[in-house]
């Protein structure tokens, strides 16, 4: 079984479509996926990438995300709230979950939140509703992500992302082969699998 790594951000716009995808798609595939939730923010800076201060872009933005959830038949209601994710609370717990083996879960159930209820992420108040409908019990989950393990983990994980070149999200790896962005999760999964026709 082919595998690849899942690089993204809680709070990143075009990781929405991709966290949705990616596991019934991989699952079609035959390809194993690492989910490995990243601090994209100083990926970034060292990119020098201030998408918040380029308005024509982040307005373009949005209409690209509503057209890419139709074609996808993905739901959408609106632009969710943007910025998000503040303090890297949401990150965090994702640590928590990578760790005891639910972060795909708690992952496609924060982006539901985010973009279908209009949850902000990285909140208590946000965790709270978003934690029990996985089984978790929010005190616990929240006490494990304030511990520095949790945050010296999500530097190990971005980490690595900069080791493999990338300076986005969603970003995915396959050995030595970067794709980035969400348009680029078929190719990715396609090269997983061996499938890719620059393979041959």
């Amino acid at each position: 079984m082919g595998s690849l790594d899942f690089f993204y951000f809680f709070g990143s716009v075009y990781a929405y479509p991709s966290v949705l995808r990616i596991g019934p798609m991989a699952e079609k595939a035959g390809v194993q996926v690492r989910w490995r939730p990243i601090n994209v923010r100083p990926l970034m800076r060292e990119n020098n990438v201030a998408l918040r201060d380029e308005a024509q872009k982040v307005r373009y933005m949005w209409r690209d995300i509503q057209r890419r959830a139709a074609w996808h038949g993905l739901p959408f209601v609106k632009p969710p709230i943007w910025p998000t994710e503040p303090d890297l609370l949401a990150s965090h717990v994702a640590m928590v979950a990578a760790t005891e083996g639910w972060v795909e879960a708690y992952s496609v159930e924060s982006f539901r939140a985010w973009f279908l209820a209009g949850l902000p992420l990285g909140t208590p108040d946000s965790l709270a509703v978003i934690l029990p409908r996985l089984g978790q019990e929010p005190e616990r989950v929240l006490a494990l992500a304030q511990d520095p393990a949790a945050a010296a983990r999500l530097d190990a994980e971005t980490d690595a992302a900069r080791q493999v070149g990338a300076f986005g999200s969603p970003s995915f790896a396959v050995g030595g082969e970067l794709f980035w962005g969400d348009d680029r999760l078929d190719e990715a999964v396609a090269w997983a699998a061996g499938t890719h026709p620059a393979q041959r």
